[in-house]
């Protein structure tokens, strides 16, 4: 029971009206900004799904990953923005003094149940729900497993004052008996002041969304996060196209850029960037600094498990972009501090 209530329900009632209303929605499902293959050709579906079935050895680290235990619930107040990674696309930003949490996945696997293939990777699940301080807003970009995990937000529900998200995926809070007079869904170009001082505005991505055999009955984003002193842009997970541009000449310039890095594949290169266009799209949002993410967690394509940052530094130092390696749990003060040892170098040493 507990595994068909973690797939959600697609939106019904009043939700599904409203979203029936929305610019982005044709067809019965959201749609792209641009034409977008989930998978470029159908042949490439059965290739793909035969290699899965034996994955070589580099996707995962031959040792533990090397992370750092911070106390999250005292993290400094005041001054710099203070941002912890938890590997993949989950991290806590403490900023005024307020606990934004994204995307958060603590129950040990990206996926509805107990796959190998799914499980993070030794070392990157040193922190749980329990090591979370009170939440005044948990963000959620899209309702992938990877993203949007369902034991995580059960646990976390009741120290958690706002959730924000994409316009849809309430449908699988309410399934799971969330309080929804905390959430708040957004479209594409709509934004919210939950927190005084905090402004976040839903924009584009280039994805798509499904926990079901359906697809794209709920929206997925990409968020900016704006205070008066600081502007973050939050990427969730998109492939690489014109609006990273236009967000940057009407959003930018952005102290950080989060963006994802990892699980990519020439088969479904439109939903994913490669690492040489994460880079891209950080010049594209006029960011100062990148943070790539998406990687350092779970295994969901093919490639080498560090080859989403090797490549990103390499592209990084031809276009002189300036990005920040966090190891899990150590943290990056945005405009002070930013770590950059390549610490996933330790297996070769």
């Amino acid at each position: 029971m507990a595994l068909l209530k973690s797939i959600g329900k697609n939106p019904w009632g009043e939700r599904l009206n409203k979203i029936q209303q929305s610019a982005n929605y044709k067809n019965d499902i959201f749609q792209n900004l641009n034409i977008t293959k989930v998978m470029e050709e159908r042949r490439d579906l059965f290739r793909t799904f035969k290699k899965f079935l034996n994955k070589p050895k580099s996707v995962m680290p031959a040792f533990p990953l090397p992370s750092v235990k911070t106390d999250l619930k005292n993290l400094p107040n005041g001054g710099f923005p203070v941002l912890v990674w938890f590997g993949h696309s989950s991290y806590l930003l403490k900023i005024n003094g307020k606990h934004i949490l994204v995307d958060p996945v603590f129950s040990g696997y990206a996926s509805p149940f107990k796959l190998k293939s799914a499980k993070n990777f030794d070392g990157s699940n040193i922190y749980g729900a329990e090591d979370m301080p009170e939440i005044d807003i948990l963000l959620i970009t899209h309702d992938h497993y990877d993203h949007c995990d369902y034991k995580t937000i059960l646990k976390i529900q009741n120290k958690t004052k706002h959730i924000i998200t994409s316009l849809g995926v309430g449908s699988h809070l309410e399934y799971w008996g969330i309080d929804m007079n905390k959430v708040t869904e957004l479209d594409w170009n709509e934004s919210i002041e939950k927190v005084e001082g905090i402004q976040i505005y839903a924009a584009p991505a280039r994805h798509f969304s499904g926990r079901g055999f359906s697809r794209a009955r709920t929206l997925w984003s990409s968020f900016v996060l704006k205070t008066k002193d600081c502007a973050i842009y939050i990427g969730g997970d998109s492939g690489y196209d014109t609006h990273f541009q236009n967000i940057g000449e009407k959003q930018g310039p952005f102290d950080l850029a989060i963006l994802e890095s990892g699980q990519y594949n020439e088969a479904w290169k439109s939903i994913h960037m490669m690492p040489e266009e994460t880079v891209q799209a950080s010049l594209d949002l006029q960011a100062k600094i990148l943070f790539p993410v998406h990687w350092g967690k779970f295994s969901l394509s093919l490639h080498p498990w560090d080859d989403p940052i090797k490549r990103v530094v390499k592209k990084a130092n031809e276009l002189n972009v300036k990005i920040t390696t966090p190891r899990i749990g150590e943290p990056i003060l945005i405009g002070e501090k930013y770590p950059s040892d390549q610490w996933w170098a330790f297996n070769k040493i």
